[in-house]
């Protein structure tokens, strides 16, 4: 710089160049200071304890350029438990202990107490976050995550306007009944939930299309703002990003719009091969972005129905509008909402799902496996309670959590012998169990870091006989290829030589369907202690789950924080500056 300040002409150019460069926008900090406390609210016009986030139900929406650092400092104003918060879909590469999984990555935050979650979102997509302790996220502990690209790069898609919509079912009883219920001998289930909400709005006991169908009462939204509809305002002629994300405790969801054709673009966080049609079935624990184009009778407005399915539906869909500015809210469509299809119609969710499949551009799965295990879903029973077991463990999470335990490799925290990783042969999915008995487990599934794991979920008749349930089933800090599914029993003779390897999709939450199986492949890439479970809250509150690590010795230095309960915290009390490497 001396030599070019000596030197006018030179100074020019160097100047000149600077104005011509194109600016290369740095990853920003995204700094939140968040409150988690119980409120009074009427999601659905009647008055509730919803669990909120500064004063906000849903809570707060994050959204960040792919390589920002989001920072959140949590404080929790709950006066008697403890809370932590997952970010469901971000991979926590070189963060395992920002999870949010309670006894897996980090102990629980107690009252009073701030915990402060760190992390890089590492790409683009739909993604949200919930509580993740007991049943907070029955609670509404939740909210939305949108990642969007570099600052200066563009989806592969266009659109000129955007819409977010996060879904979830509601009840009217307290989540700590819901608890006791399902912890109960015999078991008390609550039945289904009372509402489903859109952005945290639903209407109970009351139809904003009761014109159209008679004994139908009019909502009169005593509730005000809280339980007006979430309406999706659009222009006329415009292409539209609906981006949708299910968090869901319990129901599986239909999305339709009347009169309007969907294009599916994106799923949980990942390009897909685009499609049309007139409705997406939508699990807990899933996201969707899909394209609409507002090219209908712009003097209208359009229902957006979501039903319930592979649930009797005892719970009314959930609805708004469409609403094709400038008209008037308040101008209803001329035709009814679309009818959701029947809730047991599987081949129609199975031709949904079995149409996705990935980019030209997506990664592609490695073509072999180092290690496959099998994974039998069943419903038990232990000394009279009933369970949700994984080849006849139930999974009972233990006081001091995994990534502490093993980074500090104290083996008395919990079951050092791995679980079972088959089940056997002869074992029938379409008759209740035989032995309806099952253990309690917290075992860990342990993979050599960069092995490449297949994982066949395999789904089975429940106690009662000629009964099985759909099951989401959500993996921590790893993307997956969802490389088939299949009816009856998954035969590595016969569907193992069926795997899709050529454009499988990459998801973090994945479906079983009924009798059925779903394979997957995945890289154990990525050091740390995550949860593998299904994304139905009442099951894995019953232990419909399994642990996964790798390369624990592999992950630095975990907040003090993370680790102050069980065993973990003496072991801080011995060595307060560096755990064993």
């Amino acid at each position: 710089m001396g030599r070019v300040a000596g030197h006018p002409f030179l100074l020019i150019l160097f100047l000149f160049s600077i104005a011509i460069t194109p600016s290369i926008a740095l990853p920003k900090i995204k700094h939140y200071k968040w409150e988690v406390e119980y409120m009074f609210w009427s999601p659905d016009c009647v008055e509730n304890i919803v669990m909120g986030i500064n004063g906000q139900f849903p809570g707060p929406t994050i959204r960040a350029n792919v390589g920002d650092t989001v920072v959140v400092e949590l404080t929790n104003k709950l006066h008697t438990e403890g809370v932590v918060i997952h970010w469901h879909g971000i991979l926590q590469r070189g963060s395992p202990w920002a999870d949010g999984t309670a006894s897996i990555s980090q102990c629980a935050i107690n009252p009073g107490e701030t915990f402060t979650y760190r992390f890089v979102v590492d790409k683009a997509g739909t993604f949200f976050y919930h509580g993740h302790l007991g049943m907070q996220r029955s609670a509404g502990l939740y909210g939305s995550l949108i990642v969007d690209p570099e600052e200066g790069k563009n989806e592969p898609f266009h659109y000129d306007e955007e819409i977010n919509l996060l879904l979830s079912d509601w009840w009217h009883q307290s989540v700590h009944k819901q608890e006791v219920g399902l912890s109960s001998n015999p078991m008390r289930w609550i039945g289904e939930p009372q509402t489903i909400l859109i952005n945290g709005r639903g209407q109970f006991n009351c139809s904003i299309a009761a014109k159209y169908h008679s004994g139908s009462k009019p909502c009169a939204l005593k509730g005000g703002e809280q339980c007006a509809p979430f309406i999706m305002h659009v222009h006329p002629n415009k292409t539209v990003r609906i981006r949708i994300s299910s968090t869901t405790a319990l129901a599986s969801l239909n999305f339709a719009i009347g009169n309007h054709q969907l294009l599916v673009v994106e799923a949980d966080g990942n390009y897909v091969q685009p499609f049309r049609t007139s409705d997406i079935d939508i699990y807990s624990g899933e996201s969707y972005s899909v394209l609409i184009t507002t090219d209908q009778n712009p003097s209208e407005n359009y229902w957006v129905s979501i039903g319930v399915r592979a649930r009797r539906p005892n719970t009314p869909p959930g609805l708004t509008l469409l609403n094709y500015l400038p008209n008037s809210p308040a101008k209803l469509p001329i035709l009814p909402p679309p009818e959701t299809p029947d809730w047991e119609d599987f081949d129609r969710s199975k031709n949904f799902t079995f149409r996705i499949f990935s980019t030209m551009s997506s990664p592609k799965p490695p073509t072999r496996f180092d290690r496959r295990i099998f994974l039998l879903n069943t419903q038990n029973r232990l000394n009279g309670f009933t369970k949700w077991a994984i080849n006849n463990v139930s999974l009972a999470l233990p006081p001091t959590p995994y990534l502490g335990a093993m980074k500090y490799r104290l083996k008395t925290a919990f079951n050092q012998n791995p679980p079972p990783e088959n089940f056997p042969s002869n074992y029938s999915i379409d008759i209740p169990p035989p032995n309806p008995n099952t253990t309690i487990g917290n075992g860990v599934y342990r993979f050599k870091l960069g092995e490449t794991v297949d994982v066949i979920l395999q789904n089975a008749n429940m106690l009662n006989p000629n009964t099985s349930e759909i099951h989401p089933w959500h993996l921590h800090g790893h993307d997956f290829w969802v490389l088939g599914y299949g009816d009856g029993k998954f035969s590595t003779a016969v569907h193992g030589r069926k795997l899709n390897l050529k454009n499988p999709p990459l998801r973090n939450t994945v479906v079983i369907f009924p009798n059925g199986w779903t394979a997957i492949r995945f890289v154990a890439d990525n050091p740390g202690v995550w949860a593998f479970h299904c994304h139905i809250e009442p099951h894995l509150h019953m232990g419909m789950g399994v642990v996964f690590a790798e390369g624990v010795e592999k992950v630095g230095r975990i907040p003090k924080k993370a680790l102050a309960c069980g065993v973990t915290a003496k072991a801080l009390m011995k060595n307060p500056i560096n755990p064993k490497p």
